[in-house]
């Protein structure tokens, strides 16, 4: 049986990981946009700030993020001014954290959608006179269906199975910080092997089911030509 402990552990994941991915939700489809659509120069450097939580390990991102969200740093320092205090070693701290490090899990697979949509549609609706804003929303989004649904599977189970960057962002608090990956570190720690095997199995199995449901269901992507 899971303990009570491993149960906190487990919404305080699944909470975090709903709440990025909402976040990732309005953040992702304007820059796979620009990504997708823009011919200019800064599109590589755009595109590898967007992919850098792919190889950058978890520890260097939160450091970093660490040092900018504390009393020293940029954010920290306006944080406090707003009254809202610092933001390390706090809930919304790891939400922050995760945004960053699931970044590139919701824009690759919204660009390559967008990319796959075409020309055609997008002439298509402006020869009706159809506004940027009106083909976005009613052309593009529409078409891109299949590319939201892989890219918040995607995004929410990856955050479920972030450790490093939420380990140095928010520490090991229960109930406030103490998200599932540190709750089976900490039983490891303690040689609980068996409440380690219990948690570990029931995030395998979510997992799975997760990814499986991705892999049996996403529809083809539509083109448009």
């Amino acid at each position: 049986m899971l303990t009570d402990t491993d149960l906190q552990a487990i919404w305080l994941t699944i909470r975090l990981a709903g709440i990025a991915t909402l976040i990732l939700l309005v953040l992702g489809p304007p820059i796979a946009w620009l990504l997708a659509r823009s011919r200019s120069w800064w599109k590589g450097p755009l595109g590898a700030v967007v992919a850098l939580p792919l190889v950058l390990p978890p520890s260097v991102l939160g450091f970093y993020l660490l040092l900018a969200m504390g009393p020293n740093g940029p954010v920290g320092q306006l944080t406090t001014a707003l009254g809202i205090g610092t933001l390390p070693f706090t809930f919304w701290g790891l939400v922050v954290a995760s945004v960053f490090y699931s970044l590139p899990f919701m824009v690759q697979p919204l660009q390559n959608a967008f990319e796959s949509i075409g020309e055609r549609p997008l002439e298509v609706a402006a020869t009706l006179r159809a506004s940027p804003f009106d083909t976005f929303f009613s052309v593009v989004l529409p078409l891109a269906r299949p590319g939201f649904i892989t890219a918040g599977i995607l995004t929410f189970a990856h955050t479920v199975g972030e450790f490093g960057v939420v380990l140095m962002i928010g520490g090991n608090i229960p109930g406030v910080t103490r998200v599932a990956s540190v709750q089976i570190y900490d039983h490891v720690e303690e040689m609980a092997y068996a409440d380690a095997h219990r948690l570990a199995a029931v995030m395998l199995t979510f997992s799975f089911l997760v990814l499986l449901a991705m892999y049996t269901r996403r529809p083809k992507p539509a083109r448009g030509d």
